[in-house]
């Protein structure tokens, strides 16, 4: 490690946080767990880092064999980072993270979140024992963002791009589906105000919305 931050502590945990402990390293990774992304879309879902903080992290990431750059092919020819084999593998750690950082009392709801962290969301918050017998494919549209969201023998799978034949689609913004999966508004409220259009089978997308428990339901943390 070419890096003079570090915890020198022969613990694994202070080592994986010399690698991914600094700030918005994390963040990069989890802006990448849906696939490639250039420099300015990846920039896009981190609006309050700034490009050369940005730049930097993804530099150390790179080093560390969690990020790789490459070139895409005809026609844009653009270069994208992803993540590695290694670098996939903290999906499960950044799922855990936030179901433990869910129980803050100082967690700010109102916040900006970006279209990849809704995404990690939806992931690590859904509750198989909630989606008995439903077997259905979405498609959520946030602005020029298409995502294809299957569920079916109670396990759940996000991927980058649309569907062809969505049981429902929901077109929407980040902070209202994130009202919605949290209770804090219910459907018809988003969709009579204008923010949310609703296509498809609405009964569909509201047993996808069950599929996550409600705020009250949820094990508090012991103190």
């Amino acid at each position: 490690m070419s890096s003079t931050r570090t915890y020198g502590d022969a613990c694994a945990a202070a080592h994986a946080l010399d690698l991914v402990g600094e700030r918005w390293a994390l963040l990069v990774v989890r802006e990448l767990l849906l696939g490639p992304k250039r420099f300015s879309d990846l920039r896009s879902g981190l609006p309050n880092a700034g490009p050369n903080r940005v730049s930097q992290r993804l530099r150390e990431l790179e080093q560390y064999g969690i990020v790789r750059r490459r070139k895409l092919g005809p026609p844009t020819r653009s270069w994208v980072y992803e993540l590695t084999d290694w670098g996939r593998q903290l999906q499960p750690v950044l799922v855990h993270l936030g179901r433990w950082g869910r129980h803050s009392p100082f967690r700010d709801l109102n916040a900006d979140i970006s279209v990849d962290a809704l995404m990690l969301a939806l992931h690590g918050d859904f509750a198989a024992q909630l989606s008995d017998g439903l077997s259905a494919t979405y498609a959520l549209v946030f602005g020029d963002d298409r995502l294809t969201v299957s569920v079916a023998d109670g396990e759940i799978d996000i991927t980058r791009g649309e569907p062809e034949a969505p049981d429902a689609t929901i077109t929407t913004d980040t902070r209202t589906f994130a009202a919605l999966l949290t209770r804090r508004r219910r459907l018809e409220e988003a969709t009579d105000d204008g923010h949310t259009t609703v296509s498809g089978d609405v009964n569909t997308l509201k047993r996808l919305l069950d599929c996550f428990p409600r705020p009250e339901t949820e094990e508090a943390p012991s103190t």
